[in-house]
């Protein structure tokens, strides 16, 4: 049996305790037997098959890292999607972010407010939000961002530059922020079911945040947009499936396809193999998508791209691809769906030689890749023509 199958079969008799324990303890449990796992296997482990020499990709902090000696880097890579560290100080279930406002380029005088947003079942959730210079009570669109694992809103604005692109199309930006009570990595939870159906879970948080900005502000509902990086992207297109009526398109980078995974060991297991779910479902809304991943990405399979342009290219017959490459940086291939009315409904940007990062991103953030085609102006192009 090889390791990661073994591995695998260990957790499931353990996943069960999330169902009847509080997910501290089902967690709690888990690692322990991860750790059980890892101090029997010796030094017979074998390396990653997802090795990658590009430092981007890494799926986690080296703080964390440093944490983990010992452990294969698979395992790490895995674990770390999905907010369950082994060895992990248990101090990160403290709630609070801290605000860099160094960090985040905010250009010609708009302004970077953080606020918070207490959803219906009581629960206040942490928010920052880009409001343009220009904006005097005019409609203006909204960009909703879901940042990735381990990330925060600060870091997230930083390294996708989101606010100054904002700002020159004179965009509002919401970045909600995960608490790591909810995910201990600070994981949006798209492989949970309670999380992936409207009107429940995340999704029904990330909603209610939504409409609260589009009723604080002079929003136009009819452009307003969704994006995330990793787990935020899979969130990002859970979004997208079960709001259509809220948000006019999304954009995913480096994500997994909607309802790829039903438990922590179907997720691990839909991660690392890249294959796609028997039961898969096909999109039900015909939303326009821009879709990136690396195919260098070590952390999530670089083919969970092309099975979420499966899901939704019901609607999507035609298509026409293009070739090209950054000055100094990526070559990419983009492959642009065509909806029966000959409008570009679906893109596809796939970054050859890029790892598990925002492409095109700043080095003032975490997770980013400076040589890729720029994702956020991309994004945002998509979107506004929509």
């Amino acid at each position: 049996m090889k390791i990661y199958e073994k591995m695998l079969q260990m957790m499931r008799s353990k996943e069960a305790l999330t169902k009847t324990h509080d997910v501290r303890t089902a967690t709690e449990t888990i690692q322990r037997t991860m750790q059980n796992f890892i101090s029997g296997a010796g030094k017979t482990l074998p390396k990653s098959p997802f090795n990658s020499t590009n430092s981007t990709s890494s799926s986690f902090s080296s703080k964390t890292n440093s944490a983990r000696s010992g452990i294969p880097s698979f395992v790490n890579d895995l674990l770390s999607g999905l907010g369950m560290d082994v060895g992990v100080n248990k101090n990160v279930f403290d709630d609070s972010f801290e605000p860099d406002e160094n960090k985040v380029d905010v250009s010609d005088g708009g302004r970077f407010i953080n606020a918070s947003y207490t959803h219906s079942a009581g629960s206040a959730h942490r928010y920052k939000l880009y409001i343009p210079s220009c904006y005097q009570g005019q409609s203006l669109p909204l960009i909703v961002m879901l940042h990735g694992c381990t990330q925060n809103p600060d870091d997230f604005a930083a390294g996708t530059g989101a606010n100054a692109l904002a700002e020159e199309h004179q965009c509002f930006v919401v970045y909600p922020a995960q608490a790591p009570s909810a995910n201990r990595s600070k994981c949006w939870n798209w492989f949970k079911t309670v999380d992936q159906e409207r009107g429940q879970g995340e999704p029904a948080m990330i909603a209610g945040l939504t409409k609260e900005i589009i009723n604080t502000y002079n929003i136009d509902k009819k452009q307003v947009y969704i994006a995330g990086l990793s787990a935020g992207g899979a969130m990002a297109l859970v979004m997208a499936n079960t709001y259509s009526d809220i948000y006019s398109a999304a954009g995913i980078h480096s994500g997994l396809p909607y309802k790829a995974a039903q438990d922590v060991t179907s997720a691990l297991t839909i991660m690392k193999s890249g294959k796609a779910p028997s039961n898969m479902p096909l999109s039900e809304k015909n939303i326009p998508l821009i879709v990136f991943h690396g195919d260098r990405d070590a952390t999530v399979h670089p083919s969970h791209g092309e099975h979420i342009v499966k899901q939704s290219t019901i609607y999507n017959k035609e298509m026409l691809v293009e070739n090209g490459s950054v000055l100094n940086g990526y070559p990419y291939t983009r492959t642009m769906y065509h909806d029966h009315s000959g409008k570009v409904n679906l893109e596809y940007w796939q970054i050859h030689g890029a790892g598990h990062a925002w492409s095109g991103g700043s080095s003032k953030g975490s997770y980013t890749d400076v040589k890729g085609p720029n994702a956020t102006k991309e994004m945002i192009r998509f979107f506004l023509k929509q």
